[in-house]
């Protein structure tokens, strides 16, 4: 499509959000399976001690260590499945909570385009129950086809002490813009799913079809996303950054205590709420693009759309 108003619809998704407010809780459901909860958790302490003159994990030290590690888990086993089995629990149920989300940002934008004056999270919720196997088998059977691809790539590389990622640096060169391109499909075929009340298969078609016949916008609505959410994205980290000055300054003096790194957790907990509010209405935002690009993709010409002013 030729005409596709970027303005337009980013501008509109904005007024949506703002105007319904609710839509913000179904953002921060959504962050819940957006991958952006920053993961990078490398707290490895003084993890090269030394013991006398050794070096580390020389001699018997390394057969030591995997005696204590077989010991311990054969001494927890129980412990450890039942901790492991409530993660997988937990995972589940944030992933669920997700596509909750997702479902729920389409429902409410497609109501508002359609004259809407006012969205209850009840209501919303209630309607997207009936899609909610379909999208989350459709983003589960995406992520484990993924998974099988990715996983022995890395363990190739890992085994081969990493001469195996040069290899494999081509066919990488491949994937990512294929996983880019199945993204962006998955982008349009969820609001298939839920509007036109279609099957996985189905949806999935739709939307490789609308991506496919609108290649264009579709790029340039992904850049758009892309680099702006990246942007926004490293704002709303800032205090997450500087939280961790006091553990930088205090770097030589970890030894003798820990209180920068109490500082630095504290400033964490105390802006962590703050952090995933925000990333809820900027996921609300970037969701609602996205269910608008289907709208405005897939409406007959010569519909213009319906608009509701949104009031500050």
């Amino acid at each position: 499509m030729n005409n596709f108003n970027f303005g337009e619809v980013l501008t509109r998704a904005w007024q949506n959000i703002w105007k319904h407010k609710i839509l913000w809780i179904f953002g921060i459901l959504a962050s819940c399976a957006r991958g952006n909860g920053g993961g990078g958790s490398g707290g490895g302490g003084n993890s090269g001690y030394q013991t006398g003159g050794d070096a580390p994990f020389s001699g018997g030290q390394i057969e030591r260590v995997m005696s204590q590690i077989g010991q311990y888990i054969e001494n927890h086993l129980w412990i450890i499945i039942a901790v492991g089995l409530v993660f997988i629990l937990l995972g589940f149920i944030f992933y669920a909570l997700g596509m909750m989300g997702r479902i729920g940002l389409i429902k409410g934008t497609y109501k508002v385009e359609n004259g809407v004056e006012s969205l209850a999270f009840g209501e919303i919720w209630a309607e997207s129950i009936p899609y909610f196997w379909r999208i989350f088998g459709l983003n589960f059977l995406i992520g484990i086809i993924f998974l099988v691809i990715f996983i022995p790539l890395i363990l190739f590389g890992v085994v081969t002490a990493g001469i195996g990622f040069l290899c494999i640096i081509p066919l990488l060169c491949i994937l990512i813009p294929l996983s880019w391109v199945v993204g962006v499909v998955l982008e349009q075929a969820q609001p298939a799913i839920v509007l036109e009340d279609l099957g996985m298969l189905d949806g999935l078609k739709r939307g490789w079809k609308i991506v496919k016949s609108n290649a264009m916008p579709m790029v340039i609505m992904t850049l758009i996303l892309g680099i702006g959410s990246v942007i926004i994205g490293l704002i709303i980290a800032i205090p997450i950054i500087v939280a961790f000055v006091p553990l930088i300054i205090g770097a030589g003096s970890l030894r003798e205590s820990l209180m920068p790194v109490y500082i630095s957790l504290a400033c964490c907990a105390v802006y962590m709420p703050v952090l995933i509010f925000l990333n809820g209405v900027l996921t609300a935002y970037i969701q609602s693009v996205w269910a608008l690009t289907y709208l405005r993709l897939t409406r007959p010409k010569e519909d213009a759309p319906i608009f509701v002013e949104a009031n500050a």
